[in-house]
Order: structure tokens, then sequence, then C-alpha cells
């Protein structure tokens, strides 16, 4: 896939952290060695977080005896595959990265945790210390049972990328509204820069922006009944002012952009300001792969006048494999790496992981950038979980985000209003739902 950006982390010296971690997990009341000699594969994106839990899994191994064999895939790919993998009924992978939740438990695909968690031979929660885990992502994982199916592994929410040189260009501040957001773009968009860059690809895979944009505007993408709720006024509005955007400021082609294309505008200086994953932040700051690493700003999620921003947020899961013959080697492979020590290990590298500890370390500031830091913190506080929630746990989900964003794409490319076809967009997406 010629011009494809895979992020990466960057390097960060391990030794001190390394022996941290090491008498960390000495301290556990955990038999760390109880199942040594077993194989987990481990599959997932190829994603920042992948990067970072790579360099450690030797570690994992000289720990526990237990080998871990990777399975990484580009992330289109494997959002495509894992569902397939799993609807076969196969025992592997035992650990994988997970989007669709609903799904994958109305197929009976993940391992309820719940009493893994209970299980004192196995968990030594004084030591985990869940009070430590930022309170999305407490939340985020708990079924309306109570149950948990996942645990998360990280933590990104859409923040606004800016270019200062082009704004201060323009004389133009940071914009913090919608309608400043929309005039700044339309200022600075020329021949060489567009004004701004999101995603607006006809299909699921595209929709965190243009979500933001509806929660922003008062909208929701599902009803309590679980029927798509984006034909409403307050989502047309967004979809509206979403579409005006790209359409006025936006990349010519910009009907055709996934996150791939908004990051690499953005890092060759193509555009002037994006709305993508904080979790950029470290290829936007990487001066060898970003033009623009020495301007690059971060802010909070634009907002009406008067109420609070609400952008889309998620935490990137880990699942247990409920056909896995390794169920108990699983979650403590999962304990491990989302424990405060590899957190700060993987933090120190970059990545937004779910510990407070973690997004508080000095290291984590330093490759991550105080600032993007700041902008993603801020942006995850001000996040609505349970809206968030509401779409990626439904079972459906996949038909609902791949109705919306066809919607939103032919307002994007001009052909109609939002008025028009968000409404019919919720419908099919209700069609679909009942099948």
């Amino acid at each position: 896939m010629a011009g494809v950006i895979v992020p990466t982390l960057t390097t960060w010296p391990r030794s001190g952290l390394a022996e941290e971690a090491s008498a960390d997990f000495a301290n556990a009341k955990i038999d760390w060695k109880q199942f040594a000699g077993q194989t987990l594969t481990l599959a997932g994106a190829i994603h920042p977080w992948s990067s970072a839990i790579t360099p450690l899994l030797p570690d994992f191994t000289k720990l526990t005896g237990i080998k871990v064999v990777t399975d990484f895939q580009l992330e289109t790919t494997y959002l495509s595959a894992i569902p397939v993998m799993l609807a076969r009924g196969g025992n592997t992978p035992d650990v994988f990265m997970f989007t669709t939740y609903g799904q994958g438990i109305s197929g009976g695909w993940l391992e309820p945790l719940n009493a893994h968690y209970a299980n004192k031979s196995l968990t030594d929660l004084a030591w985990y210390d869940e009070s430590d885990l930022l309170k999305t992502a407490r939340a985020f994982p708990v079924w309306s049972d109570g149950e948990r199916y996942a645990v998360p592994i990280t933590s990104e929410a859409m923040t606004l990328f800016i270019n200062t040189d082009a704004l201060a260009a323009k004389n133009l501040p940071v914009p913090q509204t919608f309608d400043e957001l929309l005039a700044t773009a339309k200022a600075i968009k020329s021949s060489d820069m567009a004004g701004i860059a999101m995603r607006a690809q006809a299909g699921g895979n595209s929709t965190p922006p243009a979500m933001g944009f509806v929660f922003s505007y008062g909208g929701a993408m599902v009803n309590k009944d679980g029927t798509a709720a984006f034909g409403s006024p307050e989502a047309i509005e967004a979809i509206d002012m979403y579409a005006r955007m790209l359409s006025q400021a936006g990349p010519a082609n910009v009907g055709t952009y996934e996150w791939y294309q908004v990051l690499d505008d953005f890092l060759q200086a193509r555009t002037a300001m994006a709305i993508d994953s904080s979790n950029f932040a470290t290829d936007i700051s990487n001066p060898g792969k970003s033009r623009v690493a020495k301007q690059a700003g971060f802010a909070p999620f634009p907002h009406l006048p008067g109420k609070p921003p609400v952008p889309f947020m998620s935490h990137w899961q880990a699942c247990v494999n409920s056909r896995s013959q390794n169920k108990r080697a699983a979650f403590l492979f999962l304990l491990w790496a989302t424990s405060r020590s590899t957190s700060l290990q993987t933090a120190a590298a970059g990545l937004a992981t779910t510990r407070v500890s973690a997004w508080s370390s000095k290291a984590f500031k330093d490759a991550f950038g105080a600032q993007a830091a700041e902008a993603a913190l801020a942006n995850l506080q001000n996040a609505d979980v349970e809206r968030a929630k509401a779409i990626l746990f439904h079972p459906q989900q996949r038909r609902i985000l791949d109705a919306f964003m066809i919607g939103v794409n032919e307002v994007v490319s001009g052909n109609k209003t939002a008025k028009a076809v968000m409404p019919a967009a919720a419908e099919r997406a209700n069609a679909a739902i009942r099948g």
C-alpha cells in the first residue's frame, strides 16, 4: 500500500525502567511461572500498541516461561479478518486486539473475565491497582450485565492538530468553536495547502471525527432502543458543518480520505489543520517523519458556543478467545501487558496507555509531547463514554457505521444535503438491523 503511514513509537532507554519492572513483578502475589511452557498467539493491528509491546515480549517470556507468537497485520486488513477467524471457532489466536465488542459477545467469541479477576491464584488486585486506570478505561469494558470481556490497552480521543506557522502567517488564533474552525480553515486554504483534513471515505473505519461532531452538537449514533439515531436534527446540523468544512476548505479528493491520508497530509504540510486520533502525536512530532514537527500544535476538540466539546474517544481493547486452550495464561498476559510497570515502559516510548501514572510520567510527556498529552487528556475527559460505548458495543456496529459514513461521504461530496441524506442513511441502518 504505497504511501501508507504506519504509526511508530520513539525508542527509549529501557534499563532503568526494566529493572524497576522486575522488582515490581516480584512483589505481586502471583506465581508468574504457573503456565511455563505454554505458547500464546497474539493477533492485532500494526498500531502503536503492537509496536510498543513487541520489544517487551522477551521480558514476559523470561518472567513467565510463556512464549508469545505474534500475528500483526495492517489495520484495515486485520479488522476485516479477525471476525472471520473468530466465527470459524478456532482456538487461536489466544489473545487479540478487538473493537466490535457487541458482535464478539453476541457471537460467543470473547472469554468472560470477571472470574479471572476474582481468581486469587491468578490475580493480585492490590498489586494491579485498578484505581490507577483512567476513569474512561475503568468504565469502557463493562458490559450491561456488569461482566467484562476485554481489557483496555490504549487511550485515544479525536484531537485538533495545527500547523502554527500557517495560522501565524494569517495572524489567526487557534480556533475553539466549530464556526471559528470553519472560518480559519477557509482563510488559510490555498492552492498549496488545504485548510483542514478529516476522514470522509465511505466506510465505517472513517467515522471517528464525524461522530465527535454529532456528539458535540447534542446528537447520538444510536437510540436507547438500539436503532440508528443520526437522522436527528442535531446530527443533521453536525454533518452539515462537517461537510461544509471539507467541501469549502478540505483537500480536492477528500471523499477518499481515511486516517492514512489525513495524517500524511498534515505531516507533509499539505493541510494547515486536521482532526484525528491523539495517537498520531508521536509521528507528528518526529522530525524524521514530519515536515511540521517544530511548528505542530495540539488543541482540544471544537465546540458549540456555550457548550462543552464531546469528542469521540475509544480504547483499543484486548480480549481472550473463548475457545482458547490457554485462557488463564492469556489473562496473565493481559495483566502483565496493562500493569503499571509495563505501562510505564510503553509510555516512555510515546504510547498513550490507560494508566494515570503513565500519563503523568515525565518520560511519556517527553516522548508524546507535553502539549499533545495535555490536549489528548482534555479530550478524553470531555468525551462521553456511554455514547461511545453505545455504538462501539452494538452487535450491528459495522452496518450502522457503514451506513452513517456512506451518508457523510455523500454530503461531503456535495451531491445532496445533510437534511436529505442522513435520515435516509439512518433508515438504511435500521433496515439492516431488522434484517
